[in-house]
């Protein structure tokens, strides 16, 4: 008697690797923990790093923070330590590593625990968005089990704090707590200029009768007045001014030279990925330090796209998606571009990543990471032998990488903004009710 073949039942079995990577997503907790103790590690290896190897775990910019903290704790001005161009606000949060010896590393416990918050907020804003919890948190991990964000944070770059800040105004918006959101994005303009590319697509993006209107018609003058419009640019501008306002008092004129206008006239060649980086070598080499060079122009391009085409062209259809592709057109045209800049926009790649081309098309996915990756790659080759070994590798090399990157980044650039306009206009789920 023979055996009863087996059933066809028409559902493709998955491969094993397939089911495993479903069963450990599908663990929302399990995924947080892995991704505080890949945080938690790196931050114990770095203590070992600095105390055994003559090339330190700590960035140099943690260093300098944890100076102008100490100029507060001893009733002085954090803009005595040389190179300090953040907020006091910054200095003010790592007031701890002034007591020394363990609290050294409490800003670098901070900047990690920022970027766990982060992620949770990411992952609520999926689930908001309809995605199941498994597939919610896989593209949380994005970011949260993103090796290089673990990295520039644990080694004390303020950049997690900077993303909490982001998609926090990001969740705000959506939810409705305009007043919130424009808090949250005068805090995160004062403390570091970019974010205010953002207000434009989030004004875009609240022109519905949703928002709050007053005459129920969507607002004043054709729509373009509302409840949510005024309390974001309002409540923006409170909380800006009023926080200047403050550290002008408290710091004087040197606050805002430091904080602001310096960012007018720097010339940072170092570790600048940036297609301007051969022109402030030069200028860097000349001795010139001041005054608006053809390289300051650089903010014209930078700032059409970022804060008028694309909020333009896309804020209507996904809001996530398009501070995405400001926030890259913001970093690729950005007369200095350092590697903790990428964290700015991959902060949102879990928004825009699950209807992207580069997940519907594998083979363009992986070309566009390949070549994201090599182009860096080929620039830090050249950046070391000049930096490190006193080679002179301006041209070619030094210039042609820089070139190359900048085209992969405008190709890139290209595809994200292809992507979103092809989505279809989303709704704001914001009821008067909400708007608080």
């Amino acid at each position: 008697m023979s055996r009863p073949g087996p059933t066809n039942t028409g559902v493709k079995p998955q491969p094993a690797s397939s089911t495993i990577t479903t069963k450990l997503f599908s663990n929302t907790r399990l995924i947080f923990a892995l991704s505080g103790l890949l945080r938690a590690s790196l931050l114990l290896w770095g203590e070992y790093q600095d105390a055994n190897s003559p090339l330190k775990y700590t960035d140099i910019d943690y260093l300098v923070f944890t100076d102008a903290a100490r100029y507060i704790y001893k009733g002085k001005s954090p803009y005595l330590r040389d190179t300090y161009r953040y907020t006091p606000l910054l200095a003010w949060l790592l007031y701890p590593t002034a007591w020394g010896n363990r609290w050294f590393c409490f800003g670098k416990l901070v900047f990690a625990m920022g970027d766990l918050v982060t992620g949770y907020l990411i992952f609520l804003l999926l689930k908001k968005r309809g995605m199941q919890e498994g597939k919610a948190v896989a593209f949380a991990s994005i970011w949260l089990l993103n090796p290089m964000v673990a990295n520039i944070s644990t080694r004390g770059s303020s950049e997690g704090l900077l993303a909490v800040i982001v998609v926090g105004m990001l969740w705000a918006v959506e939810e409705g707590y305009t007043i919130l959101a424009g808090c949250l994005l005068g805090l995160g303009v004062h403390f570091k200029i970019y974010p205010f590319i953002y207000a434009a697509s989030m004004v875009r993006w609240l022109d519905r009768s949703e928002v709050g209107s007053w005459d129920g018609r969507g607002g004043w003058f054709g729509g373009l007045v509302n409840r949510g419009r005024v309390r974001l640019a309002l409540f923006s501008f409170i909380t800006f001014s009023g926080l200047n306002l403050l550290m002008v008092k408290l710091y004087g004129i040197e606050f805002l030279r430091h904080s602001y206008t310096y960012h007018l006239t720097r010339i940072d060649h170092r570790h600048n990925f940036s297609v301007y980086n051969t022109l402030l070598h030069m200028k860097s080499a000349l001795g010139s330090s001041s005054g608006l060079g053809i390289e300051s122009l650089a903010f014209l391009p930078q700032l059409f796209l970022s804060v008028v085409a694309i909020p333009l062209l896309l804020a209507k259809k996904d809001l996530a998606s398009t501070m995405l592709a400001q926030t890259f057109a913001f970093v690729t045209f950005n007369k200095v571009c350092t590697s903790q800049y990428f964290l700015w926009y991959m902060v949102f790649l879990p928004f825009y990543l699950p209807t992207s081309s580069l997940l519907r098309r594998p083979k363009l996915g992986y070309t566009a990471l390949a070549l994201w990756v090599v182009g860096q790659a080929l620039w830090l080759q050249q950046g070391y032998q000049l930096e490190f070994l006193g080679h002179s590798t301006f041209v070619p090399g030094l210039w042609f990488a820089s070139m190359a990157f900048f085209g992969i980044n405008c190709w890139l650039l290209g595809i994200v903004v292809s992507d979103i306009n092809k989505l279809p206009p989303s709704t704001p789920a914001i009821l008067d009710r909400k708007m608080q």
